[in-house]
């Protein structure tokens, strides 16, 4: 079977063992990267392919006659038209779970990154304030404890229900929101009442049509002040402009983001404003998913699903 992977870089620095994808597809023939302008070759006489965040849409598909199978290197597929795949009898299968624990431990440290100022502790430390110190300690940073504190989680998936069972360790009270607009169910309290309730808003649901800009201005403006928000879901659920004048404006106690509405972002995005740094704010670049363990069981998932398909019994199928 004659298979393709698109982006492998997306996935691997050099780092992972690629044995099982060769296992489960000999003819595996793999590019680091591939534009847009590369791809219909790419395709060409492809059986199989795997793609993380290269877009295949209807016209990629059809321009792919011997295609029966994509490999999503990732859970979400809102970059593979499904409907086109459907009508095309192409078997379409993602991963789903491999990364919970990355994801997990990824929110914890923004959230305790946060807390605990570290990223302030660090420059005044570098700017030599503590060599000047006439006490054994510095403080001046606004450090709180997470005991007792309301951890909001928006989305109650595989992620979210982790992050829930985690938060106990830390003396966090999980208030799991209900879907905005929503009577809750059980277990579940109403959006509104968790986005100015919570003193730490973890993000944790899909980009869809009904999240997009979940986190406006209006919904910053309900926050409670001093609130930490989390994303490590998708950029596009916060209006980011909005966010940047949130933190300067004070409203925030700060945010931790591992996802922008851009990736990778321009250098003129608004939450790569260096004054924001002064904010407690936090960036990372997309990297709660990417410990090596979690990539490595990406890599053998993958494998899974080919070797399934050519069993004739596919599994993770979206399409």
């Amino acid at each position: 079977m004659r298979a393709v992977f698109l982006d492998l870089d997306t996935v691997t620095a050099g780092d992972l063992d690629l044995a099982p994808l060769y296992a489960a597809l000999p003819d595996l023939e793999c590019h680091a990267l591939t534009t847009a302008a590369e791809l219909p070759a790419r395709l060409a006489g492809a059986e199989a392919v795997i793609t993380n965040k290269v877009p295949l849409g209807r016209a990629a598909l059809e321009a792919a006659p011997a295609l029966r199978l994509v490999c999503v290197a990732a859970t979400g597929t809102d970059h593979i038209d499904l409907e086109a795949a459907r009508a095309r009898g192409i078997v379409v299968c993602n991963v789903r779970g491999y990364a919970t624990a990355s994801v997990v431990q990824h929110v914890f440290a923004l959230i305790l990154a946060l807390t605990t100022r570290l990223p302030a502790q660090q420059r005044r430390i570098a700017a030599g304030a503590w060599s000047r110190s006439p006490h054994f300690t510095l403080l001046g940073e606004p450090v709180h404890e997470l005991h007792g504190r309301r951890l909001g989680i928006v989305g109650h998936g595989e992620l979210g229900r982790a992050v829930a069972a985690a938060a106990p360790a830390f003396g966090l009270v999980p208030w799991i929101a209900e879907r905005r607009g929503r009577a809750p169910r059980p277990g579940r309290r109403p959006f509104e009442e968790v986005l100015a309730g919570a003193d730490v808003l973890s993000l944790h649901c899909p980009l869809t049509a009904e999240t997009h800009g979940l986190i406006d201005a209006a919904a910053l403006e309900r926050m409670r002040p001093g609130a930490l928000l989390i994303n490590t879901a998708r950029g596009g659920l916060i209006d980011e402009p909005a966010l940047a004048a949130a933190l300067r404006a004070g409203r925030l106690g700060g945010a931790g983001l591992d996802v922008l509405g851009r990736e990778p972002p321009p250098s003129d995005h608004p939450l790569l404003a260096p004054d924001l740094a002064a904010c407690n704010l936090i960036v990372t670049p997309h990297v709660a998913w990417a410990a090596h363990e979690a990539r490595a069981r990406l890599i053998a998932e993958i494998a899974a699903n080919a070797r399934a398909f050519l069993a004739g019994a596919p599994r993770n199928r979206v399409a």
